[in-house]
């Protein structure tokens, strides 16, 4: 488990070792307020799971340093795209 937080590629993916104690801090507590889970591993271990979640990218700090999930960030991109056009309408 804590090897992932020995390693550079997860600091550098989420954005520095601030970041990432933040992200996975803030992601603590709302598990421990009783938040699913957004991937599947085998212990209850908290640490474990949001390092899972930030390691398979379910999980990000945007702008405000707020979590956001990617699931979040998929309604986002859904309600920006514009409607597909029927050539019958025009």
């Amino acid at each position: 488990m804590l090897e992932e937080l020995k390693e550079e590629e997860i600091v550098n993916k989420i954005g520095g070792r601030f970041k990432l104690s933040t992200l996975i801090q803030k992601r603590l507590v709302q598990l421990n307020q009783g938040s699913r889970a957004l991937v599947s591993v085998d212990t209850h271990d908290k640490m474990s799971i949001v390092l899972q979640e930030i390691v398979q990218d379910k999980i990000f700090l945007n702008m405000e340093n707020e979590i956001e999930t990617v699931d979040d960030l998929d309604a986002i991109v859904a309600a920006s795209e514009a409607p597909e056009l029927d050539p019958s309408d025009l």
